[in-house]
């Protein structure tokens, strides 16, 4: 085959720096708008960007020559960076969780990240990301999970 075909829909989420609220409700747009423009320089197709005050979803289409590490260093590190120059005091945490999408699911997905404001009146960020971890399968140590 002398071409290369790829689908690889991720849903990213990652927190703030020791979960702080650092993503102020008028600051998430401007961050989400940041975050979407960090992605389409990399060539990432963006399906959706949102969160809360404490972390980011993102469900994103990464292109083959681009592994999901380096995809997740390279919006980390500079929406961190743009965030300090903009004068928030601001850090992500280490690490992140990454969930394959199936592209039958990618309207829910979307759906959900969109939501995230109702669906945290339910459940909190914790409960949320270990409900995705057993969803997907993932094993994980709760000891350490939120390191």
């Amino acid at each position: 085959m002398s071409h290369t075909y790829a689908q690889n829909v991720i849903h990213v989420v990652f927190s703030t720096k020791s979960r702080s609220k650092s993503i102020s409700r008028e600051f998430q747009p401007r961050m989400w708008a940041y975050v979407a423009g960090i992605c389409n320089n990399h060539g990432i197709f963006v399906h959706a960007v949102g969160g809360m005050d404490d972390h980011i979803h993102l469900l994103v289409q990464i292109p083959p020559s681009l592994s999901l590490a380096k995809a997740v260093l390279a919006i980390k590190s500079n929406s961190s960076r743009w965030a300090n120059e903009q004068g928030n005091k601001f850090a992500w945490q280490q690490g992140y969780g990454a969930f394959s999408v199936s592209s039958s699911r990618v309207p829910a997905v979307v759906r959900y990240i969109q939501n995230q404001e109702s669906h945290h009146r339910k459940m909190t960020f914790d409960a949320e990301l270990v409900a995705l971890l057993k969803k997907h399968g993932i094993e994980f140590d709760p000891n350490f999970v939120f390191g």
